[in-house]
């Protein structure tokens, strides 16, 4: 009978040419290490299954076999590349084999859970891969690379399809950056990777904290914010007209007060958060240079004080991120000037095709005799799978 089975993980090529391995060792904690099998739950998924399937199909002398053998661990070996690894597509990223003959049927038991290792590993590549979109338009108009672990920010939890999934996707997004709004990923990295912070964050305005002083007092509610809180914040200012905002409000009213946090280190972030990215940000770019003025760095390209930038929010994601970086760069605006927050388009905008992400066998050990095993589709020869 059958003695081993030997299954592996891989991303036969998608969007990017390369991966960035991360996820796993979440998954194995959460769900896999230790005793995770005890007789309550052996009795309640065999009432499952024998209903959701048939009865005796699920495979209870198995599982209590593992219960009683093994006192209820997983008698499975799992290696892989180390989380945060750069590996080009079409290789293996992580292997199961069973380590008990008796339990040869448990390496493709775990497949759909493992398989799930597609998610974070997506995101943390599409993270990584508008790190380099930003690090090239940076190298292009920028003096330096600096505040670049900080020009993506995540936006993502309220998009996300759960609280989980923002965990491991937000996770995810800061092997790469350091900025995060999703406080749930704060709390995967120290309890999952060991990191006692992952990420910072400034205040920020949304929209309610805005509009609850009505529109007559908007002027009021910005000043507040300047007010509340000392160095950085970052205030959305397109609820009404963004431009007003920019020309008459903090260019006028409130420019002196701007101009005098500056002088301690504070930075305000004017947010816009509606109309087409790369048109509205260039106007604002536009407006506020007009009232506090610009400088040129060493490359030609167009500054706002360093006491004033702007972030965008609305609309990001890796495509849009060059339309609207290549936008600045065209109308001679430094990358330096703007930095991005990303929401569903960080932590949904991707899907197990993205990578096309595959758990395949492809070895076993049948009557003590090795077995390569591989399928090879007539109809589709790019799912061929590896052997071995």
């Amino acid at each position: 009978g059958t003695e081993t089975v030997y299954s592996y993980f891989e991303s036969r090529g998608g969007k990017f040419k390369e991966t960035v391995f991360f996820g796993l060792q979440y998954i194995i904690k959460r769900w896999l290490l230790g005793q995770v099998v005890t007789r309550e739950n052996i009795e309640e998924a065999a009432e499952v299954y024998s209903t959701h399937l048939a009865p005796k199909l699920f495979n209870y002398d198995g599982w209590m076999y593992i219960l009683e053998r093994h006192n209820g661990r997983l008698p499975l070996r799992i290696k892989a590349v180390a989380e945060g690894t750069v590996v080009p597509v079409g290789n293996v990223l992580f292997t199961v084999e069973n380590t008990d003959p008796s339990c040869y049927w448990l390496t493709n038991y775990v497949e759909t859970l493992l398989a799930q290792v597609w998610y974070p590993t997506t995101v943390c590549t599409s993270s990584r891969a508008q790190k380099q979109v930003l690090a090239e338009y940076l190298d292009e108009t920028a003096d330096n690379l600096e505040g670049l672990h900080f020009k993506l920010h995540d936006f993502g939890f309220r998009g996300s399809t759960s609280v989980e999934s923002a965990a491991i996707g937000g996770a995810a997004h800061l092997v790469n950056f350091r900025g995060s709004s999703t406080i749930v990923a704060l709390a995967s990295c120290r309890d999952y990777f060991g990191a006692e912070m992952a990420a910072k964050c400034i205040p920020s305005a949304e929209h309610s904290t805005i509009t609850s002083w009505t529109r007559e007092r908007e002027s009021e509610s910005y000043k507040n914010l300047l007010k509340q809180f000392q160095g950085n914040v970052s205030c959305v200012s397109d609820s009404y007209d963004i431009w007003n905002a920019c020309d008459k409000i903090w260019g006028e009213e409130l420019k002196d007060l701007v101009i005098e946090r500056g002088k301690s280190g504070g930075v305000l972030f004017v947010r816009p958060d509606s109309g087409d990215p790369a048109t509205v940000v260039v106007k604002v770019l536009e407006i506020l240079g007009s009232k506090f003025g610009i400088s040129r760095n060493s490359k030609g390209y167009k500054l706002l004080p360093p006491y004033l930038r702007v972030v965008q929010g609305d609309g990001i994601w890796y495509e849009s991120l060059k339309k609207i970086l290549d936008h600045l760069k065209k109308h001679r605006w430094s990358a330096d000037n703007l930095t991005f927050g990303s929401g569903g388009g960080l932590l949904q905008k991707v899907d197990g095709e993205t990578l096309n992400c595959v758990f395949n066998c492809s070895y076993a050990v049948i009557n003590s005799k090795g077995v390569n095993i591989y399928k090879e589709p007539v109809t589709d020869p790019g799912k061929t799978s590896k052997k071995g």
